[in-house]
């Protein structure tokens, strides 16, 4: 049997696929390339002789990034949550009672994350510097702290 050049075992289906799925799971290039067992140099070389493999990491990557990017927005929004709770009642027989209790919950917006947002997302507005235009001069006096008494 011929040997196979590593590259062929990743750009078959299932190799595409766990590439993709590694990119979903946030791994960065280097830790593609890790996995796979060559280095970051390697990697950028598949990606651009192959077009395919470079495909399933960026359409692995833009899965995450949506998914971050929702995760953000809801978290500077706030959201509600309900929780379940399974309770035991102990009786003094062998019969116990069970119940569910159903909580729900408001997770209050994060201010963190919306000034993380408006300033990504609006930098001109939102930016910690603030780029102001002046349109008169400034006219100041300068005192330098001497009396006539001094100038001897």
């Amino acid at each position: 049997m011929p040997k196979r050049n590593k590259y062929e075992e990743w750009i078959t289906e299932e190799g595409l696929e766990l590439c993709n799925a590694w990119a979903r799971n946030g791994l960065t290039d280097e830790d593609i390339a890790h996995n796979i067992g060559i280095g970051r140099t390697t990697l950028y070389e598949w990606k651009k002789k192959f077009p395919n493999f470079a495909n399933a990491l960026k359409t692995g990557k833009e899965v995450a990034d949506i998914r971050v990017e929702n995760a953000l927005y809801k978290r500077a929004l706030g959201y509600d949550i309900e929780e379940t709770k399974t309770v035991i009642e102990k009786n003094g027989n062998s019969k116990d009672k069970t119940r569910v209790e159903r909580l729900k919950k408001h997770i209050a917006p994060d201010t963190t994350a919306q000034i993380f947002w408006l300033k990504n997302r609006k930098p001109a507005t939102w930016r910690d510097k603030q780029d102001l235009a002046i349109n008169e001069p400034i006219k100041f006096e300068v005192d330098w702290g001497l009396d006539e008494e001094d100038e001897d």
